[in-house]
């Protein structure tokens, strides 16, 4: 494939970006709370959003990962109608896709979870990269990279669209200019990225004269 061949590529997380899904998480927890005695408030797991569950586990402080997993798993199945894709977001998409992008989405919400949330924005993503996989979850840049060998694409010629530090952190590391989504649940953090206020404003990539970015220097430890 020559450089010319090289299609563009729009990859995203999923909470926080693509939908709302903080009520979702919010009821899963509370029953995690109940059922198991755990004296932990929501907003302190919502802190580390972004890794995986086992990891946000360990940062707190608990153990038996899998019996709190399985109750939040079964928590988030039975609410999941409550999560809503933000305004704006399937147009955008579509309006990607109808230009020739390539959309990925790589998120720390196991497949057979995120894999119904995703079908109800009807786009074509050509990658999903989640836990149960090949490499690391995030921050590391494995999921990433993945997607991006998914795509047949170079991170120059990507844009990944986040909205927490580990999303930051994860595209630095894989050298994949940026993008932090202002409508989500975290901050942008530093360096200061690129800051997209709505969804609508990723749309000036589409520009005819936006230039492909130069390669940001990343690194894969």
């Amino acid at each position: 494939m020559t450089a010319s061949e090289i299609r563009r590529a729009l990859v995203l997380d999923l909470d926080g970006v693509l939908l709302d899904t903080r009520p979702v998480m919010r009821q899963a927890w509370r029953e995690v709370r109940e059922r198991h005695g755990i004296d932990v408030p929501f907003e302190a797991y919502e802190q580390h959003l972004g890794r995986p569950f086992d990891d946000i586990m360990e940062l707190l402080g608990l153990t038996e990962f899998d019996r709190l997993h399985e109750t939040y798993a079964q928590a988030s199945e039975r609410g999941c109608e409550l999560a809503r894709p933000f305004d704006g977001v399937e147009e955008v998409l579509h309006a990607f896709a109808a230009a020739g992008w390539l959309l990925g989405v790589v998120t720390s919400k196991p497949l057979d979870r995120a894999a119904p949330l995703l079908a109800r924005l009807g786009c074509p993503f050509a990658a999903v990269r989640a836990p149960g996989g090949p490499g690391r979850g995030k921050p590391a840049p494995d999921p990433l990279m993945l997607a991006l060998v998914d795509l047949a694409t170079d991170p120059a010629s990507a844009r990944f669209v986040g909205d927490m530090g580990v999303d930051h952190e994860c595209a630095r590391r894989a050298g994949v200019p940026y993008v932090h989504a202002a409508w989500g649940y975290g901050e942008p953090g530093s360096p200061a990225p690129d800051i997209a206020r709505a969804p609508q404003d990723l749309l000036s990539f589409l520009e005819p004269d936006w230039p492909p970015a130069p390669f940001v220097e990343g690194s894969l430890l």
